[in-house]
């Protein structure tokens, strides 16, 4: 037993890469050259000549397209489209030029194939310097039949994880770290930029904080917007849910399951269908002018200005958020008063607290510790609450006519607008890298500073 101990110390774990470079044997260093080897030396032939498959293809596709790939990033092209005059057909024909946006794609795509390579290069390498301590060791080092029934027990996450991190990669990482590219670009209609573009630095952000341009006073204007809207949004949604969740968990209240059920069905009807039956109640000649003209609440030519005034239309949008929020928020409190321990009431009924010291000191801060991380997750939610604002307002009313956007419009609306409408993609692409930056730091400061991170299980 003390030999085998002092087998193993010989080569100790963890299987790292600079173990294996430090310690490793010669197979093994030669594996950072031809991966496999140092397994198919040490009996896995199988696994060694998949790792060598996989060498081989990336270096072929190196050779062959990744090289010019990724060389293409240096200029994003160069040759433009043309129209020649054929004199024979008598007609013009276009010359095929570069398209700037493929090369920045297979240029990206080709960055993130290297990186796997290495992480895959990595693996391998702690691979052949396990095999080769397992051996040296005098222990029975795994067949490849052996490696793929430990996939169905032990490493049966791995089998499991694996096809969901390639989508993530390929649909998630990959957009993600193409659009972040496209914002130093000036990919956009402007200057004809759309088939061929090239670097411009940082000069997109600097037009988008200018607040002396268009697009700069637009974007704080948007962004003031979708602060306050967030945060309206939010709380309204929250502080009324909670309302009703009380009243109807209340002991004197009968018949809960029906009140539930009133107030939750609206959950059954899609959001999009209700905004835009409400989008149409409120236009000026919609059911709703239409009944106050008939009541004489307003004038028989006259109509309330839901969505053609921007004060209107502000107050209007999170109002109707507020219907249609309300019974998700209901839900969510329901089920944290329900498990609020009824002890503690107990305890406060017999120090005498009443209804009011009651709610302050147990039922709210107990509610706030459970669901900070949901009005955090509401909060980025309505940031980005492209439905409610595009389906209801479509961001009218729009006062100035030589802005992107409306007064009602989000960042995200506005985003949309910039690259559907007005194809000025590199500013959309900042955009959403500010964003994404505003909302990840929000987020992450204000759970970390919150009682549900910081006295985690105190309830």
């Amino acid at each position: 037993m003390s030999m085998f101990k002092k087998k193993i110390n010989e080569f100790p774990t963890p299987y790292t890469c600079k173990n294996a470079v430090k310690k490793g044997g010669v197979e093994t260093k030669l594996s950072m050259i031809l991966m496999g080897f140092g397994n198919i030396v040490h009996g896995q032939i199988i696994k060694g000549l998949l790792y060598l498959a996989v060498e081989i293809a990336y270096i072929v596709f190196m050779a062959v397209n990744g090289i010019g790939f990724i060389g293409g990033l240096r200029t994003l092209g160069t040759v433009q489209q043309q129209e020649v005059w054929d004199e024979a057909k008598q007609i013009y024909i276009y010359t095929k030029g570069d398209q700037s946006v493929l090369i920045l794609l297979y240029g990206v795509a080709t960055i993130l194939l290297t990186i796997l390579m290495i992480l895959v290069w990595r693996g391998t390498l702690r691979s052949a310097y396990k095999a080769e301590c397992i051996q040296k060791a005098g222990m029975h080092v795994n067949t490849f039949a052996e490696d793929l029934k430990s996939f169905l027990h032990e490493n049966l996450y791995r089998l499991f994880m694996t096809p969901p991190t390639a989508f993530i990669f390929v649909f998630t990482v990959l957009p993600l770290v193409f659009m972040i590219c496209m914002a130093f670009t000036n990919y956009s209609r402007i200057g004809n930029h759309l088939m061929l573009f090239d670097w411009v630095g940082l000069d997109n952000f600097k037009t988008l904080f200018d607040s002396e341009s268009i697009l700069g006073s637009t974007f704080w204007s948007v962004l003031g917007w979708t602060i306050i809207w967030a945060f309206f949004a939010t709380f309204s949604n929250y502080i009324f849910g909670m309302i009703l969740s009380l009243l109807i968990n209340g002991k004197g209240t009968k018949a809960k399951g029906f009140w539930r059920f009133c107030f939750v069905l609206s959950c059954a009807v899609p959001m999009f269908v209700s905004l835009l039956i409400m989008r149409t109640m409120l236009q000026p000649e919609g059911a709703v002018n239409v009944l106050l003209r008939n009541i004489g609440l307003i004038a028989s030519d006259a109509s309330l200005p839901f969505f053609t005034d921007a004060t209107w239309a502000r107050v209007t949008v999170i109002i109707i958020n507020v219907w249609v929020g309300v019974p998700y928020t209901l839900l969510q409190l329901t089920g944290v008063l329900q498990n609020i321990p009824g002890e503690l009431y107990e305890a406060a009924k017999v120090d005498g607290a009443n209804a009011f010291q009651t709610f302050t000191k147990i039922t709210l801060p107990y509610m706030l510790y459970v669901t900070t991380p949901y009005l955090i997750v509401t909060f980025t939610g309505n940031v980005n609450n492209f439905n409610v604002i595009y389906l209801l307002s479509g961001g009218d009313p729009v006062t100035n006519l030589s802005s992107t956007a409306g007064k009602t419009d989000l960042l995200v609306t506005w985003l949309y607008k910039l690259t559907i409408d007005k194809q000025y993609y590199n500013i959309g692409a900042v955009i959403g890298i500010m964003t994404f930056i505003i909302l990840a730091i929000g987020c992450l400061l204000t759970y970390r500073n919150s009682k549900s991170y910081k006295e985690e299980g105190g309830f």
